[in-house]
């Protein structure tokens, strides 16, 4: 558990370095950005009593990968060795147990992170035991995730001449694909995944 959460963090501290490298000190708002995204994933869940709506689990579970980008970044400012965040994150991987209702589970961390500003491991987990995502499925889907943007950055996202659709479909759709056909324990799978998205690729 703390190697893949370690290997995460440094994903993370990667990736945000690529975007400025001296990010730790711009005193980006990474709060608000996960707040953001929590009302997103309540989109997702749905909230509206005046429309039938149905959750899309793949949807919520892709949200929940975007709050820890943004979570693990807030722990990242404070400390920088990985190996320390990811004991710390280890030591509070423990569900909430205060509600079984996801809208509510939402709500609670969009509100202690808005009061605080910092990322309650705690309340993230009961949202992943409410969304039925393991720590497993969250490493495999974060390290897509972040080997993607990665990917866009490399081939000109910043610029904005990263087409988001190849072949008629959009990168993340590809994403999913390239996930389902890899081994996310193989000590070469980011290497592997950034390959598989470079040969699909019209560029």
């Amino acid at each position: 558990m703390q190697q893949q959460l370690a290997d995460m963090l440094a994903l993370q501290d990667r990736m945000n370095t690529k975007v400025h490298p001296q990010w730790r000190e711009q005193g980006y708002e990474w709060y608000r950005a996960v707040w953001t995204e929590c009302a997103e994933l309540m989109d997702h869940f749905g909230w509206k009593w005046w429309k039938k709506q149905t959750p899309d689990l793949p949807q919520l579970q892709l949200e929940i990968v975007d709050i820890w980008h943004f979570g693990m970044s807030i722990l990242l400012v404070r400390e920088q060795d990985h190996a320390a965040v990811a004991n710390q994150i280890a030591n509070h991987w423990t569900t909430q147990t205060s509600t079984t209702d996801f809208r509510i589970a939402v709500e609670a961390l969009a509100q202690d992170t808005l009061t605080t500003k910092a990322f309650s491991i705690p309340l993230f987990c009961q949202l992943m035991t409410l969304a039925d995502f393991s720590l497993e499925q969250l490493y495999k889907q974060y390290t897509g995730k972040n080997v993607l943007n990665f990917f866009r950055q490399d081939h000109g996202y910043k610029e904005g001449t990263y087409p988001r659709k190849w072949h008629g479909k959009d990168d993340n759709e590809h994403l999913a694909e390239v996930l389902d056909l890899l081994d996310a324990s193989a000590a070469d799978f980011q290497q592997a995944l950034y390959a598989a998205l470079q040969a699909r690729y019209p560029g």
